[in-house]
């Protein structure tokens, strides 16, 4: 029997695809409409938009940020970056389907850049963490990018650097964030889905640096 330390340990620790739960073949059944602006969660972008996953913690206040940020038009929360397919909550929660807590974010493209949209997820969360958001531990909560293509791939990672150089100067550590191309995207059951806008004093974890991200700087 696992004590509290081992659970913890497992937590933490992201399962190879062998090891992982094996989920099911069919996707979760959940609600299309977003509560605030009418669209469908499970559209994709569309002419003059783009498409990212964003990973900074606990998903009900990141998805709370990204649907207040003048630009963007679609977000939805689910899970990300590891194995189980159609998982639920409670098995990411053990740690053992690899997956983290994402928002996915679809903007206008006119309205608001990818540079300024990274820049949101920068400064809202603390990307030094590894496998926590504050008092929040688990595999779950690790920081992510997932791009949709090479080139959003590349501005992330440039972002990063800049934001990097801030940190140190700042007498921060290095940045634990993990940025890949999206492999699949599994959404939340309904419940997540603009959380705390149905329970306005629900748990937000945010929490940033206090560093400012810079936009369009060489690195």
């Amino acid at each position: 029997m696992l004590d509290k330390t081992d659970k913890l340990l497992k937590k933490c620790n992201i399962p190879s695809k062998e090891e992982a739960l094996k989920g099911r073949n069919e996707p979760l059944l959940i609600e299309e409409d977003h509560k605030i602006t009418k669209e469908n969660i499970k559209r994709h972008s569309e002419m003059l938009e783009a498409e990212i996953y964003l990973a900074l913690g606990c998903f009900w206040g990141a998805e709370r940020k990204f649907w207040n940020t003048p630009g963007v038009k679609v977000t939805a929360v689910g899970y990300a970056g590891g194995y189980t397919p159609n998982p639920t909550y409670e098995e990411v929660c053990t740690g053992q389907t690899g997956h983290t807590e994402v928002v996915k974010v679809i903007f206008n493209i006119d309205e608001i850049s990818l540079d300024e949209i990274l820049k949101v997820f920068w400064e809202n969360h603390d990307p030094t963490q590894g496998m926590r958001q504050g008092n929040d531990i688990g595999s779950q909560y690790r920081s992510a990018i997932y791009a949709l293509n090479e080139t959003d791939l590349e501005a992330a990672i440039a972002s990063k650097e800049r934001y990097q150089k801030q940190l140190i100067q700042a007498g921060l550590g290095m940045i634990t964030t993990e940025i890949e191309l999206l492999d699949t995207f599994y959404f939340a059951e309904t419940y997540h889905q603009q959380y705390l806008f149905k329970n306005p004093n629900g748990y937000c974890g945010l929490a940033g640096t206090g560093v400012s991200c810079p936009i369009g700087l060489g690195v």
